[in-house]
């Protein structure tokens, strides 16, 4: 992919993919959360049994449980909305990257996803992979876990 049009578009849509991805674990996570907390209010009635009390307090625990992962989704969509995903030939955040026949964004982690029939994965800036290769360029080689790969094409 030589025409830098090309490589634009793709990384538009690979950056499209990954936000719609995280807007949708989010609604996902709020819609949990909300579900537990309705089911832990107690109603209108002026006597409520043990039973009454101790499942609103359990529902009210699993709320909590979910509060994580909503903030978490928020915390990704705001960093991939306000990150730098144009083209750059230099391995930081934002860029796309290829070595071992695979292709990463660089912004936050996320789960394999799929724009036009070839597979990504998002890592963070955090992670022992991305330190590894921060600064590199395509035909530089780094080592992780004990081995060298090669990056094949930066974005």
């Amino acid at each position: 992919m030589n025409n830098s049009q090309d490589r634009a578009a793709l990384k538009q849509a690979v950056h499209d993919k990954m936000m719609s991805l995280e807007a949708a674990e989010l609604a996902s996570a709020i819609a949990h959360y909300e579900a537990f907390m309705a089911e832990a209010k107690l109603d209108d009635r002026e006597v409520h049994d043990k039973d009454d009390i101790v499942g609103a307090r359990e529902n009210a625990d699993l709320a909590a449980a979910f509060d994580h992962p909503v903030q978490a989704h928020h915390a990704k969509i705001d960093v991939i909305e306000n990150m730098d995903f144009s083209l750059t030939d230099t391995v930081g955040p934002g860029a796309l990257v290829c070595f071992g026949g695979r292709w990463f964004i660089v912004a936050v982690s996320t789960a394999r996803f799929e724009v036009d029939g070839v597979t990504y994965m998002g890592i963070s800036t955090q992670s022992p992979i991305y330190k590894a290769m921060a600064g590199l360029q395509a035909g530089d080689v780094f080592a992780f876990n004990g081995k060298d790969a090669e990056i094949q094409d930066v974005l």
